[in-house]
């Protein structure tokens, strides 16, 4: 086990329970769990839906595919980004305008019977558990080899966590952890692009920028 890993790990661990610990204060009602009380702007959410794209199952499923199939293994991320869009505009929006929080709360308001209501848990609780399996997976896969410890620890460990972050922090706590990550995912992206760059003494990197300008 690296002890730069350990700390770095320790440290990331560190402060996303500190960011969960604030907003769990800040969580007094239905709203503030589920919607953050209306408080993250734009830039706030936009990040959290990268930090939320760019995750263990889309981040390794897209380059699992890749490696698969080869460049046509690309399309799993469009088909993604696809359907950010179907979610904004045929659920997220008609849950607004009803001040609804679930799917299942916007079908009960439309049909009045609790057997919908019951479908549309078990559909969610269905979709749900294969979504987290493949984060479980990726995520534990990623810890077992950062930490040197065992395949069922760190996927034990992985969801501990994220039952902390959602229970006692919400949507606030969740949308700041997604923030966190995206910033972290992209710093060390953009760090590793110009470590390959100086590699070859940024000789890609000037061709390209004479060629722009």
């Amino acid at each position: 086990m690296s002890i730069l890993s350990l700390t770095l790990f320790l440290g990331i661990i560190l402060l996303t329970l500190t960011i969960t610990y604030y907003s769990s204060n800040k969580t007094k009602n239905a709203s503030d769990f589920y919607t953050a009380g209306g408080g993250l702007t734009a830039w706030q959410n936009g990040l959290a839906v990268a930090g939320d794209f760019m995750s263990a199952a889309s981040f390794l499923g897209i380059t699992g595919a890749i490696a698969l199939i080869g460049f046509d293994g690309f399309y799993m991320s469009i088909g993604n980004l696809v359907a950010f869009l179907v979610l904004l505009y045929l659920v997220s929006e008609p849950l607004r305008n009803l001040g609804k929080f679930t799917l299942a709360d916007m079908i009960s308001a439309r049909f009045k019977s609790k057997k919908v209501r019951g479908i549309a848990a078990a559909n969610t609780l269905v979709i749900s558990i294969f979504y987290m399996i493949a984060q479980l997976v990726g995520a534990g896969g990623l810890i077992k080899h950062l930490l040197g410890i065992d395949y069922w620890l760190s996927v034990l460990l992985v969801g501990v966590l994220m039952t902390i972050y959602v229970i006692f922090g919400g949507m606030t706590a969740t949308s700041w952890v997604q923030i966190t990550k995206a910033v972290l995912l992209l710093g060390g992206s953009a760090v590793l692009t110009f470590i390959v760059f100086s590699r070859f003494n940024m000789s890609k990197l000037q061709h390209r920028s004479e060629r722009i300008f």
